[in-house]
């Protein structure tokens, strides 16, 4: 007798197939209750970091360091920001999302405590702390993105993806004002104190009311987990028929890095991280570079200015991923099959056809706000073409990361923590050599090389719309003959 396969490839009971039960048992409303939850929880990663950001000439005086040493410890928190995925990303798809999301903010509301109540000559604890706090924070970015795989199909996926990008896109618009406005009145302690309480406060939320989601331990939700990987409160899910089949086996753990094997998912993170070093090129040296050219701006204002570059970034959440679902029904139409039906779907032209546009804008934002700002013009030119950089950038990485998702389902966790590792490696330097580069070629040339480097890489897109379907076809030729 043949064997069925189940979702995530795994033997099952024959009287239970794809064709008999629903992708996900999840209402569409339910689908964006659960959305909301891990956007939430999505939103403490890039808002442990902006938040910080306002802070930094002020710490340099506090601790009686350089700014290029205060900004080593934002290179120390890039840099773990993507190792520590690796390891969480890879134990969600093995022990399940909903562990994991609760382990990760409670690690970072401790962090901050010891960050808040740390002693002014102890610089190497600061650098200690906020490399805890980016092993707490940074991983919910890529927990919330193995739980949209995990409930959603393709067509559908990019619309999810815009709307939860909104929470962790929340950090970089609100975070610097929160940061500024706070260390302005209350003291730069006052930051810690304010993410120690609001992270306990969403890990409360997430235990009460977050369902498991991962495929391998309950299917398409259908599947009762085990008693700790149950919501407190299960408002969702209820109406559903509980499916007779047993748990799979939990899957072994695997190395993430594995998937960097994979041509075009290397190719496709390496130009998404390149796209977000030059994005933290820009946003890491917003603060000393307007406190350089605006002298008058004081804590709460620079932390204002945050919002133009947080702002595009909502914006390009909210909007991109409605328009990749739109290309993604246009391909569709136009070669008559979908990606379920035929795995010869061109998912990469889908996704990535819009991408050559939106790169030559991003570029050319960034190109003329180092020109603003070295000519010293008004504060609205810079901040405009801030927000244009914001929501570029957001478009094109919301692409990609759907992209990079789609390629390898049943591991969104993973690669999302690979995507995050090469990102994140990138940024780091970018960070560490922001201050010198600007020193050397000043404003203007420093974001005209950033913009030629986003230029360099555009030839990547095609690469990856030549050789994906045949890697493609090579990963399910390997999963077939093992």
């Amino acid at each position: 007798m043949p064997v069925d396969k189940d979702l995530e490839g795994n033997e099952s009971s024959p009287s239970h197939t794809i064709e008999d039960e629903p992708y996900s048992i999840y209402t569409p409303r339910e689908k964006w209750f659960i959305v909301a939850l891990i956007a939430f929880g999505g939103f403490f990663s890039p808002l442990s970091s902006n938040i910080y950001f306002p802070v930094i000439p002020t710490l340099s005086n506090v601790f009686q360091k350089s700014i290029e040493l205060i900004n080593l410890t934002v290179t120390m928190y890039i840099i773990f920001q993507g190792l520590a995925p690796m390891f969480w990303g890879t134990l969600a798809d093995s022990w399940g999302r909903r562990p994991m999301f609760i382990c990760c903010l409670l690690l970072l509301s401790a962090s901050c405590v010891g960050l808040a109540l740390i002693p002014t000559n102890a610089y190497w604890l600061l650098l200690l702390l906020r490399c805890f706090q980016a092993a707490g924070s940074a991983s919910t970015i890529a927990l919330g993105a193995g739980v949209i795989g995990d409930i959603s199909e393709p067509a559908e996926r990019g619309g999810f993806f815009g709307v939860y990008n909104i929470g962790p896109m929340a950090g970089p618009a609100i975070g610097p004002v929160l940061g500024g406005a706070l260390a302005n009145t209350l003291g730069w302690r006052s930051i810690f104190w304010f993410l120690c309480i609001s992270s306990a406060a969403c890990a409360v939320v997430l235990i009460l009311f977050l369902p498991e989601t991962l495929r391998s331990m309950v299917g398409n939700g259908s599947i009762r987990p085990p008693a700790l990987s149950r919501p407190v409160i299960p408002l969702i899910g209820r109406r559903a028929h509980a499916s007779s089949r047993a748990p799979l086996p939990r899957k072994p753990f695997q190395n993430p890095l594995r998937l960097l094997l994979n041509a075009d998912i290397f190719i496709l993170l390496a130009f998404n991280g390149l796209i977000c070093a030059v994005f933290y090129g820009v946003n890491a040296s917003v603060s000393t570079i307007f406190h350089a050219a605006y002298p008058a701006l004081n804590e709460t204002q620079l932390g204002l200015c945050f919002l133009a570059i947080g702002g595009g970034m909502l914006i390009g959440s909210a909007t991109s991923g409605k328009i990749l679902d739109w290309d993604y029904q246009r391909v569709k139409r136009g070669v008559g099959i979908s990606e379920k039906e035929d795995n010869s779907f061109p998912i990469e032209k889908a996704r990535m056809r819009l991408m050559p546009i939106l790169l030559a804008f991003y570029a050319a934002c960034c190109a003329a706000y180092g020109w603003c700002i070295e000519r010293g013009v008004s504060l609205a030119g810079p901040l405009i073409l801030l927000i244009g950089v914001g929501f570029f950038s957001m478009a094109i990485m919301n692409a990609t990361q759907t992209l990079i998702l789609d390629l390898v389902p049943g591991q969104g966790s993973s690669v999302t923590a690979c995507n995050n590792f090469v990102r994140c490696a990138l940024s780091a330097a970018m960070v560490a050599c922001i201050q010198p580069i600007l020193a050397a070629l000043r404003p203007g040339w420093t974001y005209v090389l950033l913009a030629g480097m986003c230029v360099l890489v555009s030839p990547l897109i095609y690469v990856v719309m030549r050789i994906g379907p045949a890697c493609r076809a090579r990963r399910r030729a390997r999963a077939a003959g093992s």
